[in-house]
């Protein structure tokens, strides 16, 4: 990191003249305040008229260059290789692992220059949250590091190919540290992928840094590991925090989507309540009935892209499901309105697609309820044009389930086969 990232201008200039540098402990005297912190690095966006200052309390103030009244130099730390230090195991505990993709669930917060760092060691791990060492005992490795935007389907399938490896093993659970923009997205493949899969698997994710008094990373990373320890069950989740009193909510990976931007108990199972919720480290079963259809593991990790999710809307062009046609899209998802429904400026280009063998499958806008596409004539119509009802799976995980069910079928028939089966709590 350079000792004035992100700095230009008139901030650098100062900076360089009062041989101050990022990451060094200051006290500063602006517009009659004084505040003692360490200068942070900025984005090189930022306009150059500020400094960026990490107060104790671990929120950031910006300090006008030209309010600047005085100053002081409280230390300089040098940069030293941290070694990764050796860890003693508790023989007694069981075994995790977590890989990480991304986020900053499993990261640490560097007070010295404010950076975010992935904690994927296991030393790290403790030291960023240690209660986890009266746990388990953690092995690590990182798959990769992306934000969740740039994870891909590829992606998923390495993820699903790791884990079918550790089918065997003797890990109690696995954990997969996620970005949470698209965490439902990996959560719903690989539990169509990965159907009965023996170990329990719990994505986790954390919607405010490690460096926010309001973070939710240790207590997200806490619960998710006394659920794989406790819980007695297998498949697929994504545990996130559930409400301000603390508790933690342990949601099928099929049926939970991210309902809020930024606040942290922004997960919602669709359509009812979560699996399990956790409460200071006791799990309780909160979705009555078995969750997992098939019990046998039944690896499937093939996956076709040539999917289209099209949200319907007035004025919606036609045209549009032509172009997908010609690109050699294979299936279509349709968010309809409703019980699922398009209008009928639609039927012509519908039954076109269907006429060039398109899987089309109907979902729903709506955020609880079922489709029924009986009721009302143009959802009988859009039935007789080949449309295939999706029940009450969201559009996200129909759009996953549909390239997973591609990826793995020979023709159209068999692939109506597998989106109308449950396989994994999806309905």
């Amino acid at each position: 990191m350079s000792e004035y990232q992100g700095y230009a201008g008139e901030s650098l200039q100062w900076l360089k003249k009062n041989n101050v540098k990022v990451g060094n402990s200051i006290k500063i005297t602006a517009d009659g305040l004084t505040n003692s912190g360490i200068i942070m690095p900025r984005q090189e966006s930022g306009d150059d008229k500020h400094l960026v200052l990490k107060l104790g309390s671990g929120y950031n103030v910006p300090i006008k260059i030209n309010e600047i009244q005085d100053h002081q130099l409280i230390s300089s730390p040098e940069i030293k290789p941290k070694q990764d230090q050796e860890r003693k195991e508790d023989p007694e505990l069981p075994k995790i692992l977590l890989l990480g993709t991304g986020g900053t669930i499993a990261s640490k917060v560097d007070y010295r220059t404010g950076a975010v760092t992935p904690a994927l060691t296991a030393s790290d791990l403790y030291e960023t949250v240690p209660e986890l060492r009266d746990i388990a005992n953690f092995d690590t490795e990182v798959l990769f590091s992306e934000y969740s935007e740039n994870l891909q389907p590829d992606h998923w399938t390495k993820i699903a190919e790791k884990l079918h490896s550790l089918a065997d093993s003797d890990y109690k659970g696995i954990l997969i540290a996620h970005g949470t923009d698209t965490m439902h997205y990996t959560s719903a493949f690989l539990s169509f992928a990965l159907a009965g899969f023996p170990i329990p698997v719990a994505l986790v994710g954390s919607q405010r840094s490690s460096d926010r008094a309001s973070s939710d990373a240790a207590i997200n990373l806490t619960a998710a590991s006394n659920f794989l320890v406790k819980s007695n069950t297998n498949g697929v989740f994504l545990v996130m925090h559930h409400d301000e009193k603390q508790t933690v909510a342990c949601h099928l990976g099929t049926k939970v989507r991210k309902n809020h931007t930024s606040k942290r108990e922004a997960f919602e199972t669709m359509g009812g309540d979560p699996a399990f919720i956790i409460v200071e480290g006791e799990i309780k079963k909160n979705m009555q009935g078995d969750f997992f259809e098939d019990e046998n593991y039944n690896p499937r990790m093939k996956i076709d892209t040539k999917v289209s999710l099209v949200k319907y809307h007035p004025g919606y062009d036609p045209q549009l499901i032509e172009n997908l046609i010609q690109t050699g899209c294979k299936a279509i998802i349709f968010e309809g309105t409703g019980l699922g429904h398009v209008g009928r400026t639609m039927y012509d280009m519908i039954k076109k697609a269907k006429e060039n063998d398109l899987f089309l499958g109907m979902t729903s806008q709506c955020g609880d309820g079922r489709i029924n596409m009986n009721v009302y004539e143009s959802g009988r119509d859009l039935l007789e044009l080949g449309i295939t009802p999706l029940k009450n799976m969201t559009p996200e995980t129909s759009l996953v389930k549909a390239m997973w069910a591609l990826g793995n079928s020979k023709n159209v028939v068999e692939m109506k086969d597998l989106m109308e089966e449950e396989i994994a709590s999806e309905f």
